[in-house]
């Protein structure tokens, strides 16, 4: 072979090994990458060529899928009563992407998960048509319509948990939107107003994991419970030294009670059933902030949870002095809390003083219904011992028999709540939020602790009160899930 013809068969020869090389770097080394990438349509074609698996509530599917009317993604998503369960489901679109459970479980649900090979490998044999898996969740219908019901025509929230296992039962945010018309190749309309510059209702925002807000009195539990916890108290009947008018350390302020009722020296008991600022405001700041701090973070306060949507994390300031302290004691100055953590926090008062984990999806499956992955209930922590956290639950039901909290009581059940009017804006001169924390027990323990806030931005400013907007919706949350349990 000549010179020439040698050159030119040692380059080819480098062409061809450059090719291979490409080759296994494209299929082996970016090949995820690629089937995952945005651009790639492939993807997408496949991912609804079939239809996608169920989002489960009580044994019965609240999704769907049905065969789209043109266009080359053949199947689209659908929603049972989509604006009351959005807050859980999210919504699947092929043009706007996936949140919430729709999001996280998309590949059980598409059926690309790993989990589902074999599921996947005996659809070619068998010549069936490729389906997705299900997640089943933790929820409970009644208890869910209960809640939305409530909130109707209303900004709010509700968060309701089991307090023995941690699961969460409902989970409601309104205003809502239906998911159904963003699913599929979307209406532009529908998407538009999930813009807050465009709707400032804030649709998309599900206010019982992401929005945080002051909890007002029903941070008083959490300052009982740390009191007793550290030995500043210990007979929740007997009179605390709290002087009338009580001055903030630090300052010339008096901290203000709401109208004339018995707080000087009060018990803690008549404290909380009265919802006495002073009383807790000076058993936090005599506690200290660091104190405050420990128990706020036991209960779940300063970390984000996992739910396995992401909730904000509830804030017990860290920096504090003492009059800041007592502010916050009471859920004011910059203490924040979401829905979802203030019925952690009833959850363990509720269960003896033990915190579980909450957690919305019971298990997944594929699509014969067999069982790819179980959550089995864990603890969180241990707030407050026993014998504290029932001293806690007499003073909650003291509440509810004659204090601030009547409108939740439930004929032959045992109720303990909380009412909160949480002050905010600049000077405090936006609407308070309506809180209303609660649990119901029965003698098998308590099946349910709930978390209601009502921002109702259009009731008259006097007019707005834990007891009067937030306790009828929790009282019916639990009620439904109490008629459930019988």
């Amino acid at each position: 072979m000549n010179k020439p013809l040698r050159r030119v068969a040692i380059f080819c020869g480098i062409l061809v090994l450059a090719l291979l090389v490409r080759a296994n770097w494209v299929q082996f080394v970016q090949g995820d990458k690629l089937k995952s990438h945005k651009d790639n349509r492939r993807v997408l074609v496949e991912r609804y060529a079939h239809p996608r698996g169920n989002i489960i509530v009580d044994g019965e599917a609240i999704t769907g899928s049905v065969e789209a009317k043109n266009g080359d993604l053949k199947y689209k998503r659908t929603y049972k009563d989509g604006p009351m369960w959005a807050p859980v489901t999210g919504f699947a679109s092929q043009v706007y992407g996936a949140t919430q459970l729709e999001n996280l479980n998309d590949g059980i649900l598409t059926g690309t998960d790993d989990r589902l090979f074999f599921d996947r490998t005996l659809s070619l044999f068998s010549n069936e048509e490729k389906k997705g898996g299900n997640v089943v969740t933790t929820l409970n219908g009644d208890a869910q319509r209960a809640a939305y019901e409530g909130l109707k025509g209303k900004k709010g929230a509700v968060a309701a948990l089991d307090p023995k296992t941690g699961k969460i039962l409902a989970l409601a945010s309104t205003p809502s939107y239906d998911p159904s018309k963003i699913a599929g190749m979307g209406d532009a309309d529908a998407w538009k107003q999930l813009d807050k510059k465009v709707n400032p209702d804030d649709v998309s925002l599900n206010r019982a994991l992401r929005q945080t807000y002051p909890p007002g009195s029903t941070f008083k539990v959490v300052t009982a419970a740390a009191a007793l916890e550290h030995g500043l108290i210990s007979d929740i009947d007997a009179p605390t030294k709290t002087p009338l008018p009580w001055v903030m350390p630090g300052t010339r302020t008096e901290l203000k009670n709401e109208g004339t009722i018995p707080c000087e020296n009060a018990t803690p008991r008549v404290a909380l059933r009265w919802s006495c600022n002073t009383v807790f405001g000076k058993l936090g700041s005599d506690l200290g902030a660091d104190k405050m701090k420990e128990t706020a973070e036991k209960f779940g306060f300063n970390s984000e949870q996992f739910t396995p949507v992401r909730s904000n994390a509830s804030v017990w300031p860290k920096k504090l002095n003492p009059s800041q302290t007592a502010l916050s004691s009471i859920g004011q100055f910059d203490t924040s809390a979401t829905p979802l953590q203030m019925a952690m926090v009833t959850a363990a008062i509720a269960n003896d003083g033990k915190l579980m984990t909450p957690y919305m999806v019971d298990k997944l499956t594929d699509p014969n219904l067999d069982v790819v992955k179980q959550t089995d209930p864990t603890e969180m922590s241990q707030p407050l011992s026993p014998d504290n956290a029932q001293k806690v639950q007499q003073m909650m039901e003291t509440v509810v028999k004659e204090g601030t909290g009547t409108r939740a009581q439930i004929n032959g059940v045992t109720v303990g709540g909380k009412t909160g009017t949480a002050q905010h804006g600049v000077n405090n001169e936006g609407n308070p939020y309506a809180w209303f924390i609660s649990y119901a027990k029965t003698d098998k323990g308590s099946p349910v602790a709930v978390a209601v806030v009502v921002e109702d931005s259009e009731a008259a400013r006097g007019d707005i009160s834990g007891g009067g907007l937030a306790a009828p919706i929790a009282k019916n949350v639990m009620k439904a899930v109490l008629d459930r349990a019988k």
